[in-house]
């Protein structure tokens, strides 16, 4: 079955499918890079998408920032293994580092949910973090599919952040169908 427009969500607590656009497939891939990896894999092979729409929730790194983010480049936050490579980078790998899309913010993806300041993520001008974006660009990256990606922005990154996700995380949805009514039209 072939669609034009994919939607990628890590939970359904984030986007209710049945407010999507008619026509509009959505798959659910799970929190975390292993479980986006792999069901971004599956989605690509059963819907074979034109184009990859990945929405979610984010905590805030650059505190200006609220409400629906566009992003522009994702990175791995979480994969440190220096002196080998540079943190962000993986190993012995000729896959990029970064994936680029048409936004304007800079996402930090890793697979733990960001509690406490981080200074490498502001030296690298990381505006977002989440745990879903950057496998799910990779995979798209793999099969030559165009991606976009908007985050919500549930929390400060701080030691607040469980609880503030909790309490935001479907505040995001209907800023989402808006901003999907407009890519569509």
């Amino acid at each position: 079955m072939k669609t034009h427009h994919l939607i990628i969500t890590a939970l359904e607590s984030e986007l209710k499918r049945d407010v999507l656009p008619t026509g509009l497939q959505i798959v659910y891939c799970g929190v975390g890079k292993i479980n986006a990896a792999i069901n971004t894999l599956k989605a690509i092979a059963q819907y074979q998408p034109h184009s990859i729409i990945n929405f979610g929730t984010a905590g805030k790194v650059n505190h200006e920032l609220h409400g629906l983010i566009d992003i522009a480049k994702v990175i791995q936050r979480d994969m440190n293994t220096e002196p080998l490579a540079p943190r962000g980078k993986t190993p012995f790998c000729n896959k990029p580092a970064q994936y680029l899309s048409t936004g304007k913010h800079f996402c930090g993806t890793g697979d733990s949910f960001v509690t406490a300041h981080d200074p490498w993520l502001i030296e690298q001008g990381i505006d977002l973090v989440d745990m879903e974006l950057f496998a799910i660009a990779a995979c798209a990256h793999e099969h030559h599919i165009p991606w976009q990606s908007y985050k919500y922005i549930t929390d400060d990154a701080n030691e607040n952040s469980g609880k503030e996700w909790q309490e935001k995380v479907h505040h995001g949805q209907d800023l989402f169908l808006d901003r999907l009514c407009q890519i569509l039209s």
